[in-house]
């Protein structure tokens, strides 16, 4: 009995794969996420430091709200290495990374005591550069 219903299981996935139907999990089903390490190092750039978690090393991509992206990875390791939880490092810009993006661009706003970044939850080429930062507007970054 047990290896007829593997068998019916076999075929039927071998169907739906000839016949170019997939399947995804159903709504709230237990979807594993892969969570990457976050190295931190600082590197000199010129007259100053920055951070690096190595999966990015630009100013300018924007992390993806819907795919694994290394921007999106990078953003999110040194958010969380400068105490902005964006819940886990899965490399996709999500709601918890918006919101610690959010709540580290306001924050910017009080150290450099004038608004310097839209607290919008991106990390574009505006937000990047002061993410990089080991010191903001002469403050330290915490």
């Amino acid at each position: 009995m047990r290896s007829r219903v593997k068998l019916s299981m076999v075929l039927g996935a071998a169907a739906l794969a000839l016949t170019g139907v997939s399947v995804t999990p159903a709504a709230g089903a237990d979807v594993s996420v892969q969570a990457y390490s976050c190295d931190i190092t600082t590197v000199r750039v010129g007259d100053g430091f920055q951070y690096r978690a190595g999966y990015y090393n630009g100013v300018t991509v924007q992390p993806s709200t819907t795919s694994v992206s290394a921007a999106g990875k990078e953003a999110q390791c040194i958010l969380k290495h400068k105490g902005f939880s964006p819940g886990t490092v899965d490399g996709v810009f999500g709601s918890n990374s918006q919101t610690a993006a959010k709540k580290f661009q306001a924050r910017v706003n009080v150290l450099c005591q004038k608004e310097v970044l839209d607290v919008d939850g991106k990390i574009g080429p505006a937000t990047w550069p002061y993410l990089r930062e080991l010191f903001v507007c002469g403050n330290d970054h915490n």
